[in-house]
């Protein structure tokens, strides 16, 4: 089986959502008492707040890199990042490390053409809202187009996510306003969804609303899938985690980027034995995803 390395504690109750996910899906392909092999590495959020909503995404950049150099040096044989804002370092850490990376949109917009769905709004921090590496990911790799929330919609939404459901505050007032941000774009024309934060599936369901919602819980098996496919194939091959590792050490010329390409068919054959049957003034300590 091969090992999964998280980096997590952005939020911390995000994390939780993906280490959930994975495990889950392990024990339904192979019963039993599997589940996945997998290592967490969380950061300090109160650190990533502050520098998020200071624009200083070169030092974020650096953490991220370090985070997932650390989990590629413990062993682990692909890196899933445990939050939507923080992608917007994606292309700074798969340049900096030689095992895969998945991007979480890639999930979401395999989910979203199954559905026949070509027009989707986003919701998510104010970074994930506004900056392109979302919106412009599942625009050039799926043909969606992508629309967000007006200014004080998005203003609403970014102050919940970080003043209330990334400390595991979840008010009805405020799923009644999301509710009513969401019937409004759903007047714009979007056929469905993307709850991007990881956080707010944890208020909003489909129950909630009258178009399709998509998150990381949605799509968990593309997600799974993408993983399973980009593990064993795309790098590792038939080496071994070990063999790779030591055979990249010995090489002079800088590691390739690793981007996902291509989507997954299942988990099973990541497995080598048979199944048994983003602004607003940061708080001083903490708050997203």
């Amino acid at each position: 089986m091969k090992t999964i390395g998280l980096i997590g504690g952005m939020s911390w109750e995000s994390s939780a959502v993906y280490y959930d996910l994975i495990n889950k899906k392990v024990r339904e392909l192979l019963g039993g008492f599997h589940s996945c092999k997998s290592i967490l590495l969380t950061v300090d959020f109160a650190k990533i707040v502050t520098l998020q909503h200071k624009e200083d995404w070169n030092t974020l950049d650096k953490m991220m890199i370090e985070a997932a150099q650390q989990l590629e040096r413990a062993g682990a044989d692909i890196v899933v990042l445990c939050t939507n804002t923080m992608h917007l370092c994606s292309p700074a850490i798969t340049k900096n490390i030689s095992i895969p990376f998945l991007h979480i949109a890639e999930a979401t917009g395999m989910a979203i053409l199954e559905n026949k769905i070509k027009k989707v709004a986003l919701l998510g921090t104010k970074f994930t809202m506004e900056k392109d590496f979302y919106k412009g990911y599942l625009t050039d790799h799926f043909g969606i187009e992508v629309i967000i929330p007006s200014d004080e919609e998005r203003e609403q939404i970014h102050n919940i996510i970080y003043q209330e459901l990334v400390h595991g505050n979840f008010k009805d007032e405020s799923r009644e306003t999301y509710k009513k941000i969401i019937k409004n774009l759903e007047l714009r024309g979007a056929e469905g969804v993307i709850l991007g934060c990881t956080e707010i599936p944890l208020l909003i369901s489909d129950a909630d609303v009258d178009i399709p919602t998509f998150d990381i819980t949605a799509g968990k098996d593309k997600f799974v899938k993408k993983i399973n496919d980009l593990a064993p194939k795309s790098i590792l091959g038939s080496l071994s985690s070990d063999a790779l590792r030591d055979r990249r050490f010995e090489q002079k010329e800088e590691p390739k980027s690793t981007a996902p390409e291509s989507v997954l068919d299942n988990i099973k054959s990541m497995m080598n034995t048979s199944p048994a049957h983003d602004p607003v003034s940061p708080e001083p300590e903490g708050s997203e995803e």
